[in-house]
């Protein structure tokens, strides 16, 4: 289930990907299918053990060219490995809303991406999390929980601040504000509630079979209640020498 729109960021070979917080991997599979040179980055090392494996399946079954490249890196958002301008596509999918140094990340963000290359975030969307806030405590105040709400505009601004153009704004995954709403409703941890089990059966359907139904609703759907924004950035290309 990927949030980001990979046909937005010229994703092919000999194009260098980090993906930041990378979690179990779907956004680093991805690019990986797509020929590039990916690095998957995060600090959770149990995550990036199953995705390195997965990795390595991948290149087994002939799911990524042969050219391809992927890569896991454990590390800290916040202190990126890497020198200025180093990957022509930045991912950061879910993740900001994690951290409570923002400005930090986007600063590092911004700042491992090449002039000219495209810079994608996604964070819970407003209104869908607030909806979730306010039914449960439990979905956020927990140790690694998301730490704050982002209105997209405000996000816009605070990356745009580091140098970035924005250029677009969509919304994603609006089958699955409900299916937290409903979580957050009758508890989070009650992961064998009937009501869950059956809407979580749904979902599993739907990303396994990708029928027309659902497929048609999300799309009609996602700019209402869409579960997350996802920005695009780019960053200015280097002006040439006037001579």
């Amino acid at each position: 289930m990927l949030t980001v729109d990979f046909d937005r960021l010229g994703i092919g070979p000999e194009v260098r990907v980090i993906d930041v917080g990378c979690g179990a991997g779907r956004h680093s599979f991805e690019a990986y299918r797509r020929g590039a040179d990916v690095v998957a980055f995060d600090q959770n090392t149990g995550d990036l053990t199953d995705v390195a494996v997965m990795f390595e399946a991948m290149a087994a079954a002939g799911e990524a060219p042969g050219y391809a490249k992927a890569q896991t890196v454990a590390g800290d958002a916040l202190d990126l490995p890497y020198g200025d301008g180093e990957f022509d596509v930045v991912i950061a999918s879910e993740i900001l809303e994690h951290v409570p140094a923002d400005a930090r990340a986007i600063a590092e963000l911004t700042r491992v991406l090449k002039p000219g290359g495209v810079l994608a975030i996604t964070v819970p969307r407003w209104l869908p999390e607030r909806i979730c806030w306010a039914l449960s405590d439990e979905y956020h105040a927990n140790e690694g929980g998301h730490v704050r709400i982002y209105r997209a505009s405000e996000l816009r601004d605070k990356v745009v601040a580091h140098g970035v153009h924005y250029r677009h704004r969509e919304f994603a995954h609006a089958l699955h504000a409900p299916f937290w709403w409903l979580k957050c409703a009758v508890g989070v941890s009650k992961e064998q509630h009937r009501l869950v089990t059956l809407y979580h059966r749904m979902l599993v359907w739907d990303m396994m079979s990708a029928p027309r139904l659902t497929r048609t609703a999300e799309r009609l759907l996602n700019p209402v209640i869409g579960k997350s924004v996802a920005l695009y950035f780019t960053k200015p290309a280097v002006a040439r020498d006037a001579r």
